[in-house]
């Protein structure tokens, strides 16, 4: 299944990037605060980062990767870490979640990085050609 993960990848392009997730672990498109709900450079750093399904970590750096997952257990993941965060982890938003995630990368080439601003996914970088 084609999913998004963290990578420190590109990371340095802007200036505001960071990477606390771990490497390969993977990520989702977290809740932006109202501090940058208008500016995805705002202060806070949400309406820029990706969160990691395990860390609970954040970064501003994913990559499209294949991994070896089924859908079910990828809504299971979605769902659990917002249960290990506090959210209610409602089955059907967990299955939204996983079915959103997977159409915004279905089209990208495995190993596209890629950063958040706000709503929006931007390629940072396509991978080299074979």
């Amino acid at each position: 299944m084609k999913v998004l993960v963290a990578t420190a990848r590109t990371q340095g392009t802007r200036s505001n990037d960071f990477h606390w997730c771990i490497e390969g672990e993977l990520v989702r498109l977290t809740e932006v605060c109202s501090r940058d709900q208008a500016d995805p450079d705002g202060g806070c750093g949400c309406g820029r980062g990706f969160g990691g399904l395990n860390s609970h970590r954040v970064t501003t750096t994913a990559m499209v990767a294949e991994v070896p997952l089924s859908r079910p257990d990828y809504v299971e993941a979605i769902r659990s870490s917002l249960e290990q965060q506090g959210w209610d982890p409602c089955a059907c938003c967990s299955t939204d979640e996983a079915d959103d995630l997977a159409a915004l990368v279905a089209d990208w080439p495995v190993g596209a990085v890629v950063e958040r601003r706000l709503d929006e996914l931007v390629v940072r970088t396509l991978p080299a050609a074979q």
